[in-house]
């Protein structure tokens, strides 16, 4: 088991903070002087008080001060940076790079990757899921008991394991596979860290760490996925269930509506709600956003592959790609025979027709001859 020492959080950050805001109130103090007091004393020191009382008050006292816990800021900047750089900087930095063989480090990056989501799941499932935890409702333990205390630890680490995820996509955009840094992905990976910080700050454990139990359970099976893939074609030719992980990822979005929002029928469940709702919006979110991406990338390619080999059925049942109809050509063309591409058109005729041809045929009289006799 993982042991981690905690340093008291200094106050460095906050004297920082108050330094900033002081310059800022004496600088509108100077340009705007009785609308500036207007505005501090009954809207910007309310809200910073509330902000501060949010932060330093309702929070849970034992994991204030682990790291990257006293604010969201700094969470919320490496999100964007990190998305900054895999839609914006990375593509840019590749431009006139070859793309990375990154094999062997994909093999090593992505086993890691399965040890580290099967601990956290053993982590779950001792702390409470498979350990006494009440599928109906279970309340913060915000004791220093041990097994309190190793479920909040559990927790933290699985906000940690949000930003060892974003290797996914840098190793994407070093191997120049833009096609994979899709919306969904960015969004996905993007929003995990800021969200799940809320959890560790205010409910570490509880009723909402369910979807950290799925997830890390899902996890599991999709870096080991991935871990093969990257072994080579040899094993590459075994992976037909690459469908099946999306088809995963949804059940566990279903999983993890239907335990949040059953709170909406519950009114005795010492949880706050409001981080139920919040898990379940999020869960619905990511749904319809995996179930959008199944669609696109499995149902209509195997509906375009489908309708393209009934199309290309001529009447003698060959068709070699160069020429092209909607209609049954038995019976009738409706005028919407042509030839797809001239230069390939014009290769196949020079290469192979013209020997076969008088001399005095050119490749727009085959071509009006290929056509009187498709039409006939």
């Amino acid at each position: 088991m993982f042991v981690v020492t905690y340093k008291p959080a200094s106050t460095k950050q906050q004297q920082k903070t108050q330094t900033i805001y002081r310059l800022i109130a004496d600088k509108m103090s100077a340009l705007y002087p009785l609308q500036w007091e207007v505005v501090k004393d009954y809207y910007i020191n309310t809200i910073y008080a509330g902000w501060r009382d949010l932060m330093d008050n309702k929070s849970d006292p034992r994991t204030r001060d682990w790291p990257l816990m006293d604010s969201p800021f700094p969470t919320i900047a490496i999100s964007l940076s990190y998305a900054y750089f895999v839609k914006v900087l990375g593509p840019k930095l590749m431009e006139n790079r070859k793309p990375f063989e990154l094999r062997k480090v994909l093999i090593v990056y992505n086993f890691a990757q399965v040890l580290f989501s099967a601990w956290l799941f053993y982590e779950s499932c001792i702390g409470g899921w498979l350990n006494g935890y009440n599928i109906r409702c279970e309340p913060v333990d915000y004791s220093n008991s041990p097994r309190a205390l190793r479920v909040a630890r559990g927790c933290w680490w699985y906000y940690i394991s949000k930003f060892t995820e974003f290797f996914d996509t840098f190793f994407f955009v070093m191997r120049k596979r833009y096609d994979q840094v899709s919306t969904l992905h960015v969004i996905h990976h993007g929003i995990m860290p800021c969200s799940v910080w809320w959890g560790v700050k205010f409910t570490p454990g509880g009723h909402s760490s369910f979807f950290g139990f799925l997830n890390t359970f899902v996890h599991i099976i999709m870096y080991t996925y991935y871990m093969l893939a990257a072994m080579g074609p040899k094993v590459q030719k075994y992976l037909w269930w690459k469908k099946y992980l999306t088809v995963l990822q949804m059940i566990q979005f279903v999983l993890v509506m239907v335990h949040s929002f059953q709170l909406f029928f519950r009114n005795d469940c010492n949880y706050p709600i409001g981080f139920a709702y919040f898990i379940g919006a999020h869960a619905a979110m990511f749904y319809f956003l995996f179930s959008d991406f199944y669609k696109q990338a499995y149902l209509k390619r195997e509906q375009k592959k489908e309708k393209i080999a009934a199309n290309g059925k001529l009447s003698n049942g060959y068709a070699n790609g160069a020429i092209k109809s909607n209609g049954e050509l038995p019976k009738e063309i409706n005028g919407n025979l042509k030839v797809e591409d001239n230069n390939k058109f014009d290769g196949y005729y020079k290469s192979t027709l013209a020997s076969q041809l008088p001399s005095d045929t050119t490749t727009a009289t085959t071509r009006q001859r290929v056509y009187a006799t498709a039409h006939n």
